[in-house]
């Protein structure tokens, strides 16, 4: 889908809304207040390309001219996130996300920020398990100074053994305020360990302390000097700019900047699952039991991928969806239901996280979520709840509250950086919104046959941790 839904994402700083486009496209039929299917037309493309330039080093810049408003926005995707770890050395990608901002040859320790604000801009940066990218939106007169900063730190980021140390506590403390410390969010992390077989897709994308602190500078440069390279950088602009004048631009701040060897990238393969795994955790800041299920997925744009991202709307996404009526409104055995599904390159999970309303054991109510999964796997799902999941995925693209929105320059730059740097092609937007639109309740039976197998399924219970009362025994 055209939205994050990672449970492991780790950032550093924390009504239908179509565009009025009427030309030819693709015909996306949402339903009306009727019930019948009217056609709407889409323009195409989606995200106009003005301009596709490799620099010789092979940093790949993607431009998209837009003169309705005087913003800019540049994204920047660096093709390496958790899964390009080695086993010992984790955390490395997003300890980065940090270090990025440490300063650099002629930028100083977080002046970063304060450049960017400065002009009343905003920017930000996050951590995937298969990419880590930055991104700035400012005012369109100032968006050859993000070229200088981005470029400057690429160049000749300043990784020294006070950094690494601030750095390092600075992700300790994230940790203990986003995982430790919240419920639920211990066993979420677990959950991807158990249900993947090979480390690279299982480890947590923050990492292991023991990994980091055993890890010297030199370890920490030198993953800086194989991954943060132009020839392994991808680079949209949206705007109002003038492309050919920021081909010029790019050239003259990046083109100076060595590319370097390919790295090797690791095997992510999974076997199947032919045996259910089972865990019990306590969690000592959950107030009420919950639990977790989740089956190895298909990765982003394999073919299951669309009908999977749709069926997650149907069985989750708002107060209609099948989960939240049977198990919150009807049966009322939980607090909260919902589903996600991370657009991971490559192996991926389709998660389920269920808090339990007090006094329903997790036996029961995992029988109630099981009998629904079956309903998908043996009945074909209603037209009108097809046509609804779809118009969920329209509003991801054209609702203004949706962060990867088409009505923001930054949400169309991210997808444009993140289709060229993952498959080569800017434009597969297009392709995608057509597969989307194009699933059929058949293709949703078929895959939740093969998808939601007892053998397959990973299962985590939580239950609170037991107060400690003070009281010591006579």
């Amino acid at each position: 889908m055209f939205k994050r839904t990672s449970q492991l994402c780790f950032s550093l700083c924390s009504s239908l809304a179509f565009l009025a486009l009427a030309t030819a496209g693709a015909q996306a039929e949402p339903a009306t207040e009727t019930g019948k299917s009217s056609p709407i037309t889409i323009k195409k493309p989606l995200i106009p390309v003005t301009k596709d330039h490799t620099l010789k080093n092979g940093l790949r810049l993607i431009v998209s001219e837009d003169h309705s408003a005087p913003v800019a926005s540049l994204a920047i995707v660096y093709d390496v996130g958790a899964r390009d770890e080695q086993k010992g050395r984790s955390g490395f990608a997003h300890l980065f996300e940090h270090m990025m901002f440490q300063g650099s040859e002629n930028v100083g320790k977080v002046e970063h920020f304060k450049y960017i604000e400065n002009v009343g801009g905003s920017l930000n940066a996050s951590t995937h398990a298969d990419f880590t990218n930055y991104f700035e939106k400012v005012p369109s007169n100032q968006i050859e100074m993000c070229l200088w900063l981005e470029s400057d730190r690429m160049r000749s980021l300043k990784v020294t053994p006070d950094n690494f140390k601030n750095q390092l506590d600075t992700v300790k403390e994230e940790k203990r305020m986003r995982v430790d410390n919240q419920p639920y969010a211990p066993s979420s992390v677990r959950l991807e360990e158990l249900a993947f077989d090979n480390w690279g897709n299982g480890h947590p994308t923050i990492g292991y302390f023991e990994d980091l602190e055993a890890s010297s500078v030199k370890d920490v440069k030198q993953f800086f000097d194989t991954y943060y390279a132009p020839n392994n950088a991808t680079m949209a602009i949206v705007g109002d700019v003038n492309a050919d004048e920021m081909v010029k631009l790019v050239e003259k701040y990046f083109a100076s900047i060595p590319r370097v060897d390919a790295p090797k990238r690791p095997d992510l393969s999974e076997p199947k699952q032919t045996k259910a795994k089972y865990e019990l955790m306590e969690d000592k800041q959950a107030q009420v039991p919950a639990f977790w299920m989740a089956w190895k997925a298909p990765g982003r744009r394999e073919k299951d991928f669309y009908a999977l991202n749709l069926l997650q709307n149907i069985l989750s996404t708002g107060d209609s969806s099948r989960l939240y009526q049977r198990m919150i409104k009807g049966d009322k055995v939980a607090l909260s239901v919902s589903c996600s599904y991370e657009e991971r390159r490559g192996p991926s999970l389709f998660e389920t996280f269920v808090v339990l309303k007090p006094g329903n054991p997790p036996e029961k109510v995992r029988e109630i979520l099981e009998s629904e999964l079956e309903k998908v796997k043996t009945e074909k799902v209603s037209e009108e709840e097809l046509q609804k999941a779809k118009n969920q995925i329209l509003r991801g693209l054209f609702s203004s509250g949706s962060y990867t929105s088409l009505q923001r320059s930054l949400g169309r730059a991210e997808l444009l950086a993140e289709y060229a740097s993952f498959f080569k092609d800017p434009t597969l937007i297009d392709k995608d919104l057509d597969t989307y639109m194009s699933v059929t309740a058949d293709d949703i039976k078929d895959l939740a046959g093969r998808i939601f197998i007892k053998e397959g399924a990973t299962t985590i219970d939580v239950k609170p941790a037991k107060k400690d009362d003070g009281k010591t025994e006579s």
